[in-house]
Parts: C-alpha cells; structure tokens; sequence
C-alpha cells in the first residue's frame, strides 16, 4: 500500500500539502477554542501547573477570530519557504516547520491525556498532522532530500522561526481583534 502512495503522491505535491495539513489542523482549532474556553476554562485553572495556568490564563478569553489572525502570521510565513521546498529543495525552514507540527501533535495529546477531555486541536492532531509528518519524513529521507542530522538541526531551526512568529501573531490578534 504504502508503495502506490508512494507512486502517487510526488514529493512535490506532497510539500505542497503540508500547507493543506497545517490548515486543516488549525482551522479544528480555529473553530473549537473560544467554546471550549468559556466551557472549560474554571475548572482546568485548577488542574493545571501555575506556569501552565498563566498561559492558560492568557488565552482564557481568545476568540476564534483571534485564533485566525495568529494562525494567518503562521500561514503566511509557510507559503514563501514551502515553495522554496518544493520548487528548490531548499529543506531547512520547511523541515523546521514541519518537526515542530509534528512535536506539537505530542502537546495536543499531551493535554488530553492530562486533562482527560478533549482539547481543541487533538483530533486533527492525531488524524491529520501526524501521518502527514511521519510520511513527509520518510519520503524526504528515502528521496535523500534530509538525512537525519537535517532532521536534528530542523527542531532548533524551526523552534526559533516559528515560536516567535506564533508569539507575535497572537500580541497583533488582540490588536486587529480585540475582545468586545
């Protein structure tokens, strides 16, 4: 089976689908997070760690057009290096993106587990992100495309790309859309 996706599946339609994956992912977030805030957030305030509790207290009152205008930051720096990917097989910044979704699927789960309830995001997480990324880097390390110290270098790389990206597009979503 896995041979006829191979066959398929271009690696070039595959980088482009990355971008497909990251929204299908965000949009479960997007749509689920400022309801399961205002349903959840008193009583997993008490459950959760105090570093934990101030983030969550930060995102305590996120609305969903909020949500989108950060997700929007992170989806406007995907394009240009996607592209790069895909058109150039220049990996490093598409590779990085790409390990910290594919970590992120682990915080989701993460956050279910330990809060026994659904969270926004963890079933796209589970169903989406994580099979995309596990075939992403298999078909980039059976191309040659990545080898495994690309794969390690990837995690900082797109670590300090991406974070403050996602740090920055949630300080303008307050801005552009604040809470009335």
């Amino acid at each position: 089976m896995l041979e006829a996706i191979d066959e398929a599946v271009s690696i070039n339609s595959l980088i482009w689908l990355f971008l497909a994956a990251f929204m299908i992912h965000d949009f479960e977030e997007i749509i689920t997070v400022e309801g399961w805030m205002r349903r959840n957030y008193d009583q997993v305030s008490r459950i959760v760690p105090d570093r934990a509790g101030r983030i969550l207290k930060d995102f305590s009152n996120i609305t969903g057009s909020q949500f989108a205008v950060a997700v929007f930051f992170e989806f406007i720096l995907f394009i240009p290096f996607t592209y790069l990917a895909a058109e150039h097989r220049w990996m490093l910044l598409f590779t990085g993106f790409n390990t910290i979704m594919f970590i992120h699927v682990f915080t989701h789960v993460g956050q279910s587990i330990y809060l026994r309830r659904y969270t926004p995001g963890v079933v796209t997480a589970v169903l989406v992100t994580l099979p995309y990324s596990m075939y992403l880097f298999y078909r980039l390390l059976d191309a040659g495309l990545v080898n495994g110290s690309d794969l390690a270098w990837s995690i900082p790389v797109g670590a300090a790309t991406v974070l403050p990206v996602v740090w920055i597009g949630h300080q303008c979503a307050r801005r552009i859309a604040p809470n009335r």
